[in-house]
């Protein structure tokens, strides 16, 4: 990843973006009015992605920003856990026809596009996450999957660009505190709830 970086890594100032592109196309698609071209060809999700990449780019200003989509096909994960997913609903038509599309604008745009059969994008995501930290480069990663927050670090954050929030070091431990008083609190129930039971 050092070649990705000229000066090095541990000189930026600006991040390296991280799309998490799958996030993005289901935001876009159930979060956004639906769209449609003249022949009646789905154009929501394709429109809400390309918007949402145009803004992070021009509000970041990034070294440089890439886009991770999930791979169509089964992951290690299937293999180790036939069932993993396996109730998931499968993808509305109207979602299916545009990720090609999506593909092809993200990288007509001039961004790299990764999606590696047999992984997630989350794990794509995290890889390169961790080769960033290792190097010293700032990472700012573009998602509404909460899952990253165990990620996060002083030179590490997360960005909703749906609800324009950005979850850093700071922020993730508050959320932990919170959480850590809500179990207290449950926990201070159930004690109460058991008093009264057993009286």
């Amino acid at each position: 990843m050092t070649d990705l970086f000229s000066p090095p890594a541990r000189l930026l100032t600006k991040p390296l973006v991280l799309v998490d592109g799958s996030s993005f196309l289901f935001r876009a698609f159930h979060a956004l009015p639906p769209l449609t071209a003249p022949d009646g060809t789905p154009t929501g999700a394709i429109h809400g992605v390309i918007n949402m990449l145009l803004k992070l780019k021009r509000e970041e200003q990034p070294v440089l920003m890439a886009v991770v989509f999930d791979a169509p096909g089964p992951t290690f994960r299937d293999e180790i856990y036939p069932a993993y997913k396996a109730h998931r609903p499968p993808l509305p038509d109207d979602l299916r026809v545009q990720i090609a599309p999506v593909h092809e604008l993200v990288q007509a745009l001039g961004f790299p596009l990764l999606c590696i059969a047999g992984v997630e994008a989350d794990d794509v995501i995290g890889t390169l996450m961790h080769q960033a930290r290792l190097e010293g480069a700032p990472v700012l990663v573009a998602t509404a999957d909460k899952d990253f927050a165990q990620l996060v670090t002083e030179d590490i954050r997360l960005v909703n660009t749906m609800s324009n929030t950005v979850l850093d070091e700071a922020a993730t431990v508050a959320s932990l505190d919170e959480l850590d008083q809500l179990a207290a609190t449950v926990s201070g129930l159930d004690v109460t709830l058991v008093t009264v039971v057993q009286d």
